[in-house]
């Protein structure tokens, strides 16, 4: 949807019963476009800012990088074996490495939300819960996903069960016994650093929708209020 037809749009649904039920009726393209380029500027700083600090993926339940399925249920068996220390601390890099990565996709995810269109801040107002995600999966993964992923190396490499799990893992793909997206360790923690990434700014841009009158910026407070 381009810009002239997001305007007839709108001045379609500014008829009273129209009104009732688009509570966008009353808002400008211009406005709904400023406002939700506001919000995710915000989701993106202070989701940039949380993750990027100590414990921001490892004292995260939400976010935190669990061990692939396969490598995840051999855990117990490697601990048995006397192995567990290196499980924990592979854990613990997988972590650090996302914590590590996360700020050099800081200026990259700003500027997705700087270059949004009006046909894209439209869809994310009125796309739904996973909208925000949809958008910067789209605009950010490939580009984000190459920035990260020696990050992610550099972690990685100090623990050598990240080799030996590679060397079996990449066999087991082979055969077909695990998903794919499970056969690189590197390439498996970029992927979920991504994902805790988009999941965070999600979270602050629906805080936002849910408590407009907190969020400190007239623009905002205009288009998510009208939303309520």
């Amino acid at each position: 949807m381009d810009r002239r037809q997001f305007t007839h749009t709108l001045a379609w649904l500014a008829c009273p019963t129209a009104a009732l039920a688009n509570p966008l009726a009353s808002i400008k393209p211009a406005e709904a476009s400023a406002g939700i380029k506001a919000a995710l500027d915000k989701g993106v700083q202070v989701a940039v800012a949380q993750l990027g600090a100590a414990d921001g993926f490892l004292g995260n339940p939400k976010v935190r990088i669990p061990l692939p399925g396969f490598l995840a249920d051999a855990s117990q068996l490697l601990k048995v074996t006397g192995q567990g220390a290196r499980v924990d601390e592979l854990v613990t890099a997988m972590n650090r490495a996302a914590e590590t990565a996360v700020p050099l996709g800081k200026n990259l995810l700003l500027g997705a939300v700087k270059n949004m269109t009006v046909a894209d801040a439209t869809a994310v107002l009125t796309g739904g819960d996973d909208a925000v995600t949809r958008f910067f999966a789209d605009k950010t993964r490939g580009p984000l996903g190459v920035q990260f992923l020696p990050v992610v190396q550099k972690a990685t490499a100090r623990v050598g069960l990240a080799d030996r799990y590679n060397r079996v893992a990449g066999k087991a793909a082979g055969l077909g016994l695990i998903k794919d997206s499970e056969a690189n360790i590197e390439r498996y923690v970029t992927d979920k650093t991504l994902d805790g990434l988009y999941t965070v700014i999600a979270e602050q841009e629906r805080a936002l929708r849910a408590n407009p009158a907190q969020a400190g910026s007239a623009i905002l407070k205009k288009v998510f209020g009208a939303l309520q």
